[in-house]
């Protein structure tokens, strides 16, 4: 009676399927935790932990581990997305956070869906400002667009009610001292209007808290409408009405990532 030989098992198919790993700072920073650098030092103080243990500098995670900052699950997408940021048309009375308790309309509710992930704002504009924003699903990409490294210029049209002078003109561009620090405009460009109301074209290189409204009262001036119109090198087009979004072009994001400094 002959014997049969036992069949060769494929040691590839058996071996269970390795998942590719990447550092903890890198994953969460993609998330839209925070910066890398700040993902650190919230490693060092200990509020990182990874499948309930706290988390240590130079720890590499997969989407199966289990990630949370300050007791609070951070969600990982399985495999990381192709890059997407899109422009926003933003009208006025929306508001930036992700849900209202007093039942307002969010600039997220009029985004497109994401299958995982979501999306995170780079910068937000106050409930009366309209304009362009831009949102991602890469957490570092915003954080790297925000950070004042970027070097990215925000251009507002503003409409200002009261007399406005040479001199007002001359101290807004050198430097004003506001509650938070000095802060200027780096060009204003007249644009129309008549009398007591005036359009301007405004240039600022931070994005602080209502910026550019508390310049132009730190000079005893009403804005009266405010709608940024660019961030970078990306312009609001009139062909984007407002509640509208749309994609960057490969071209578009390819400008933006190739003016970007190294990761802060």
């Amino acid at each position: 009676m002959t014997q049969k030989k036992p069949k060769k098992t494929d040691s590839k198919k058996s071996m269970p399927e390795k998942q590719s790993s990447e550092k903890l700072q890198k994953v969460l920073a993609r998330a839209g935790v925070a910066s890398r650098r700040t993902v650190e030092s919230w490693i060092h103080e200990g509020r990182i932990a990874v499948n309930g243990k706290t988390a240590r500098i130079g720890q590499r995670v997969t989407s199966k581990d289990k990630l949370s900052v300050d007791g609070q699950p951070v969600f990982i997408a399985t495999e990381p997305e192709e890059t997407r940021v899109i422009i926003y048309h933003k009208p006025v009375d929306e508001i930036c956070t992700r849900s209202d308790p007093e039942g307002r309309p969010t600039v997220f509710n009029a985004l497109p869906t994401l299958y995982e992930g979501r999306w995170i704002g780079v910068g937000r504009l106050d409930i009366n400002t309209s304009g362009l924003m831009l949102f991602t699903n890469d957490g570092e990409l915003a954080n790297r667009l925000m950070h004042p490294s970027s070097g990215f210029a925000r251009e507002y049209a503003v409409r200002v009610l009261g007399n406005v002078t040479e001199d007002i003109l001359d101290r807004l561009v050198k430097g004003v001292q506001l509650e938070d620090g000095v802060a200027r405009f780096e060009e204003i460009v007249v644009s129309g209007g008549r009398g007591a109301n005036r359009w301007y074209h405004v240039v600022v290189m931070e994005g602080r808290h209502r910026m550019v409204r508390r310049l132009w009262e730190s000079q005893d001036l009403q804005v009266s409408r405010l709608k940024r119109v660019r961030f970078g090198p990306i312009f609001l087009e009139a062909s984007l009405a407002q509640g509208e979004w749309r994609d960057l072009l490969p071209a578009e994001l390819q400008k933006i990532k190739s003016l970007l400094s190294p990761s802060p």
